[in-house]
């Protein structure tokens, strides 16, 4: 296959081979550009009939008129400065919003309690790790305490040593559990004579980890990165911004100062009274509102199952029959719904099952014909389980506040053991300081003293190709039993109870098996990856 390649002088190559990665390829990266200047290249590539390189040359370095014609420095760096008339004019004749979906910056957000956590992953368009609870112990403190935040408002109204007295204790219990488990499980659980000593330990580390991290209050701090384009960062500072925990308030601030510094022209809109201050404000009095009514409810809660359908698509396979059709077709779509109507249950699970394909491995994702229908799940799990799961932003979830009011797991290698009791004891402890903090302050400081093992109500409403990854995925041995259990169920229901037994089936990597050393295959998998490459 051949390609035009471009015709540069040698100045031109020279300068140009600073900033692309080569001066042949129809494929290349920018390299050594602030990501202002990224932006405002391809905005203006989307309306010039100009390569990249050549628009680099003629209007963003060669015309003076841009202000930035002595931009390059001796390393080939663009000074960011000298960036921003030329981000400024660009912002107004192209469109804020399409300019500041395209640089991007990598933040990292570290000490995070998380309750911010939480907050700082809600949105969809952007990548986040975060530190796990599965593969470090949070036994060492950090200075001159363990890993947790101290929220102001808890200081200002005087609980201060009260919690932290609570959260030493937690952690001092959680410092003990880890002391236990580890040798417990190393003797129930013994080397295999195949397996290296690293493997072995990582699976017993997962374990430990796996098991007491219920004990862990969402107060605990943690680390995590961003990647995110700067209007993804805009929007979430401003919901940080509009909410009322102090931590997020002032976090949402020092995520906007060191923005600032690589990226400032995409925060100009972020404190401006009259945008980002306004939609702050916007979003604060929707909730107050809300909340209001909410309160006005006053209705207890009726007893679920963990996991209930809510909602679904009757007709979700006759629709998905006529959505895979579509694409290979030149029939419209009512036509095409009409047709499937016709079928006989045994020819519609044809085309599903000729749709779906022979899938070797669950990543092979089926098309976007399953999108047709969807699924709408209310969840009541311990909140470890809710981070995993929360991190599947594709789909819509929507979560309620950390509460003690609705119970707690007990995890099953802790029952009838000498831990159960510290446990129980945990649970409770933190149930009193949770009605303290609330009555004082409200439920939403109250959330930091609650426990991970604690239940909390979340929705999560998928169509049926997210259905596949989301199900097939957290049913994996090596997931945590707190979420294979959830995913299990959601498998279940779409079978059982939507009685869609086309699409339940074409999940074939769903896993129900009972394993009790969650991690030893996949740590396995992962020593021979990693002896592979040396």
């Amino acid at each position: 296959m051949t390609y035009h390649v471009e015709a540069f002088t040698p100045v031109e190559a020279a300068l140009l081979e600073r900033f692309v990665t080569n001066l042949d390829q129809p494929v290349f990266a920018l390299t050594n550009l602030p990501e202002v200047v990224k932006g405002a290249l391809f905005a203006r590539y989307s309306r010039s009939p100009k390569s990249v390189r050549r628009l680099l040359l003629d209007e963003f370095i060669g015309d003076a008129t841009t202000g930035i014609a002595d931009i390059a420095d001796e390393e080939g760096i663009v000074a960011t400065e000298k960036a921003q008339g030329l981000y400024q004019r660009v912002f107004v004749e192209y469109g804020d919003d399409s300019v500041a979906q395209l640089g991007g910056v990598h933040l990292a957000c570290e000490q995070a309690s998380n309750v911010l956590t939480k907050i700082l992953e809600w949105g969809r368009l952007a990548a986040y790790l975060e530190q796990s609870t599965r593969y470090i112990f949070y036994d060492q403190k950090l200075g001159d305490r363990y890993r947790y935040h101290v929220p102001a408002e808890i200081d200002g109204a005087g609980l201060g040593e009260t919690f932290r007295s609570q959260m030493d204790w937690l952690f001092d219990r959680y410092a003990d559990m880890v002391g236990v488990l580890v040798p417990h499980f190393e003797e129930r659980f013994p080397k295999e004579p195949g397996d290296p000593a690293v493997v072995w330990r990582a699976t017993i580390r997962a374990k430990a980890c796996d098991t007491i991290r219920g004990l862990l209050p969402a107060a605990t701090t943690s680390n995590v990165g961003i990647y995110a384009t700067g209007q993804a960062y805009e929007m979430a500072i401003m919901r940080m911004m509009a909410s009322p925990l102090a931590e997020v308030r002032t976090y949402g601030q020092m995520m906007l100062t060191e923005l600032r510094k690589v990226v400032p022209a995409f925060m100009t809109r972020v404190d401006k009274p009259e945008r980002g201050g306004r939609w702050s404000e916007y979003l604060s009095a929707n909730v107050t509102a809300m909340q209001a009514l909410a309160d006005r409810l006053d209705v207890d809660p009726a007893p679920r199952p963990e996991v209930t359908l809510v909602e679904w698509d009757p007709d979700a396979e006759l629709k998905l029959v006529a959505a895979a059709l579509y694409a290979v077709s030149e029939l419209p779509d009512d036509q095409l719904l009409d047709l499937a109507r016709g079928m006989s249950d045994e020819e519609r699970t044809e085309v599903i099952r000729t749709y779906i394909g022979d899938r070797s491995n669950r990543r092979h994702k089926p098309g976007r014909a399953l999108e047709r229908s969807f699924y709408r799940f209310d969840v009541l799990s311990d909140y470890g389980a809710f981070r995993d799961l929360q991190r599947h932003r594709m789909l819509t979830i929507e979560w309620q506040r950390l509460t003690t009011r609705h119970g707690y797991d007990l995890p099953e290698e802790l029952v009838g053991s000498s831990l159960e009791p510290v446990w129980r004891e945990a649970m409770e402890r933190s149930a009193d300081l949770y009605e303290q903090v609330r009555s004082a302050l409200g439920p939403d400081v109250a959330q930091y003293v609650v426990p991970f093992a604690y239940n909390i109500r979340y929705m999560m409403q998928m169509n049926a190709r997210e259905a596949f990854h989301l199900i097939e995925l957290r049913t994996q041995p090596a997931g945590h039993p707190a979420y294979r259990r959830v995913a299990q169920e959601m498998h279940r229901l779409i079978r059982d109870e939507a009685h869609h037994h086309a699409i339940a089936d074409a999940m074939a990597f769903v896993d129900y098996s009972s394993v009790e050393l969650e991690r030893l295959e996949s740590e396995r998998r992962t020593e021979a990856k990693r002896q592979a490459t040396t």
